[in-house]
């Protein structure tokens, strides 16, 4: 039991920290590639596509008749 402990304990302070340190590289190098700041501009003005006119309502006629009387 404690073998079998020490040689896992081995594995991920070795080989688990090289493992995650290149995915953590590969991640970087990924997010900040080439042409990529277009993508993140564009997913970031998502909120702001109708920010002329409200988005179209999805309720129906008699959704929105009761939705009127609890407001008011």
């Amino acid at each position: 039991m404690g073998d079998t402990y020490t040689i896992m304990r081995v594995f991920a302070g070795s080989w688990g920290l090289l493992f995650m340190f290149t995915v953590f590289v590969l991640v970087i190098v990924f997010v900040f590639r080439p042409g990529s700041g277009r993508i993140y501009k564009d997913t970031a003005n998502i909120p702001f596509r109708h920010d002329d006119k409200p988005a179209p309502s999805m309720q129906t006629g008699a959704d929105s008749a009761q939705d009127m009387e609890a407001r008011q």
